[in-house]
């Protein structure tokens, strides 16, 4: 029954919460794709801001809303533990390359070091036996995941004024009080 439910809501308005999730992936994917190309540092940097920015959302939305739903309706504490420390290690990563410029020495592979560590995430999350299949297994309301991470996602997205500016830190204090509170 959850399944025809998730296969439903896939085709109406806003997709479930793994299609939206794996929507990100792409689109970031995409990105670094890009600047590995890149040859100007201009695009460089406003590349490395765009996947940044995706990232902080993207992580956000994940720990505050899909994780947590994940965690209770699989039990999967190793899964669930393992995506919240590669977040942290991406995290400060992103914390990095925000402080820095193309003219850093160390800038260029900071951005492919990050591309690696989210393709060994996303692999994780999108692979067989993965959160992603484990949560169309379990009896999670994709659907109804899906709504909220749009809905929160174009939140922060708006507080930020759109991708060229990271999220305020309202959201990210938000999401600290409800990972230790």
């Amino acid at each position: 029954m959850a399944r025809a439910k998730q296969a439903k809501s896939a085709g109406e308005g806003t997709p479930d919460a793994i299609t939206l999730l794996k929507a990100d992936h792409r689109q970031v994917e995409d990105w670094f794709g890009q600047f590995e190309k890149a040859r100007d540092a201009g695009k460089k940097q406003t590349l490395a801001t765009q996947i940044c920015n995706a990232l902080k959302v993207h992580t956000m939305i994940e720990e505050e809303i899909f994780y947590p739903a994940f965690l209770e309706a699989t039990g999967e504490k190793d899964i669930h533990h393992e995506a919240e420390v590669e977040h942290d290690g991406a995290k400060k990563l992103i914390a990095e390359i925000e402080a820095s410029s193309p003219e850093d020495d160390y800038f260029d592979a900071k951005v492919s070091v990050l591309s690696e560590m989210i393709k060994h995430h996303v692999k994780e999350e999108e692979g067989p036996g993965g959160m992603f299949s484990k949560s169309r297994e379990s009896e999670m309301d994709l659907e109804r995941l899906g709504e909220q991470l749009a809905a929160r996602k174009a939140e922060l997205e708006s507080e930020s004024g759109g991708m060229d500016e990271p999220p305020t830190s309202r959201g990210t204090r938000g999401a600290e009080r409800r990972q230790h509170g």
